[in-house]
């Protein structure tokens, strides 16, 4: 599967260059069926994206791609688990903080992915068999150039405890976790973040827990994942008490808690 990483890093690049000419427009928002927005750059990154992974001949499920039904997916051993643009209300608010995902999964397991946050032109990337990288400045796609700078992570730095929740999806029970973790850690630092950047900050070391206590579907966390085990971490569900698992019937994830490594 490590055979395929080149060829998701430069489908998330180009998808990300393509997302950032509408950005810098007067683009148009939609209302999908479920009251989302959605935007051109979501459906141009999403035909980006297709036109590289349908090379591998594996099979692909992306949040705008067409509904697939549990009894035309159940048997797939591989698949990729594709968020063509992961925060679009950020890309609408226009604060940068949005990432394309893409992630490969292997028996309901996370085990490459690649995310890319097109405003930082910063390249997240990981898999089980190599670790996780960080590499900044990607403005276009260069594996020679990625190899060469990209950054192992995580990093370990001096800081106060740190916890990263939701910009926009902030509940209750999120809010009650961080005052628990407040109590057993003294002053902590609590910082907000869009879309996928808040599992970014758990594999780069950046952040010490990742508590979301509110609804996510599988392509908002496959990619963020994959990056965090293979930078030592883990993404527990909340009712399970197990890492999470992906393409099953529901694709609605339950609450979970990404942690560090510590």
């Amino acid at each position: 599967m490590e055979k395929y990483l080149p060829l998701a890093i430069e489908a998330a690049v180009k998808a990300g260059i393509e997302t950032l000419k509408i950005y810098d427009t007067d683009f148009d928002v939609y209302e999908k069926q479920d009251a989302s927005p959605l935007t051109e750059a979501d459906k141009a990154s999403h035909n980006i994206i297709m036109s590289f992974l349908q090379q591998t001949g594996i099979p692909v499920l992306s949040e705008e791609g067409k509904e697939m039904s549990y009894e035309q997916r159940q048997n797939w051993q591989n698949l990729w688990i594709v968020d063509p643009l992961d925060g679009t209300k950020e890309f609408i608010k226009k604060n940068g903080e949005f990432t394309i995902n893409i992630a490969l999964i292997e028996n309901q397991k996370p085990v490459l992915g690649v995310i890319y946050v097109p405003v930082l032109k910063t390249l997240y990337f990981g898999s089980k068999k190599s670790g996780a990288f960080k590499v900044e400045e990607v403005e276009v796609f260069n594996w020679q150039e990625i190899e060469k700078n990209k950054i192992k992570i995580p990093v370990n730095e001096e800081r106060p405890y740190t916890v990263v929740a939701s910009r926009s999806h902030l509940s209750s029970e999120t809010s009650d976790y961080i005052a628990e973790v407040e109590k057993n850690h003294g002053n902590i630092e609590t910082l907000s973040r869009g879309s996928s950047l808040k599992l970014c900050m758990i594999a780069e070391g950046k952040a010490d827990e990742y508590p979301r206590f509110a609804p996510t579907m599988e392509w908002d966390t496959a990619a963020g994942q994959a990056i965090i085990e293979a930078s030592g971490g883990e993404v527990i569900d909340w009712e399970t008490k197990q890492p999470m698992l992906y393409n099953r019937e529901n694709l609605l994830n339950n609450w979970f808690l990404a942690k560090r490594k510590f």
